[in-house]
């Protein structure tokens, strides 16, 4: 049994870009999707599913779609999770990241760090953006936690947020301290991370 697994979420509409896939954006000459495909990878996460269509089949990740595609994040990570049931997989943890995170490697390996300082009953964590709002597009939960949550959810979570899946769980909200939730939303957000990126 894998200790870790990771559940990208790569597949949203980009409407305040245009439209354009957000995830294949680059940053210091890296798309924001293997930025987080890197961070799972390092911290040792298998399996890595990205739900998108597939976008750079050159990752060594599996792809799963929602159905109807842009159900949104909770039902994107339904669809991930029912993924792995078939496959007979089940990490004792899952990162649930957003693809839009510059930062990517930054907040997992806050995560990361938290795990061990978790209380014995809690379901995960997650950190909390620059006003210490939860992200929780940027956690690391209790597999079962989450299977138990999403298995509650009508409709497979389609058009239900995030919260919806998390809402009830144990879960305890860092502060973030090296911006790791700092993700890009707009064109102004991507041309910040790239001139952050190549400040000396």
């Amino acid at each position: 049994m894998s200790e870790l697994g990771a559940i990208l979420l790569a597949g949203g509409r980009g409407t305040r870009v245009d439209g354009e896939i957000k995830p294949l954006f680059q940053v210091g000459g890296t798309t924001l999707l293997e930025r987080a495909v890197r961070a799972s990878t390092d911290a040792g996460a298998r399996p890595i599913t990205v739900v998108a269509p597939v976008l750079d089949p050159k990752l060594p990740v599996d792809w799963v779609r929602e159905h109807p595609p842009f159900g949104g994040p909770a039902a994107a990570a339904v669809a991930a999770l029912s993924a792995w049931a078939e496959a007979g997989t089940r990490p004792t943890w899952t990162l649930l990241l957003a693809c839009d995170l510059p930062r990517a490697d930054r907040a997992v390996a806050a995560l990361m760090a938290a795990v061990p300082l978790l209380p014995a009953d809690g379901d995960g964590v997650c950190l909390g953006g620059a006003t210490g709002r939860p992200q929780w597009l940027t956690g690391l939960y209790r597999t079962a936690a989450l299977e138990d949550a999403a298995s509650r959810l009508p409709d497979a979570g389609r058009d239900a947020a995030v919260r919806a899946l998390v809402d009830d769980l144990a879960i305890t909200v860092i502060a973030d301290v090296d911006g790791g939730t700092v993700d890009v939303d707009t064109w102004q957000d991507l041309e910040r991370a790239r001139a952050e990126e190549d400040a000396p």
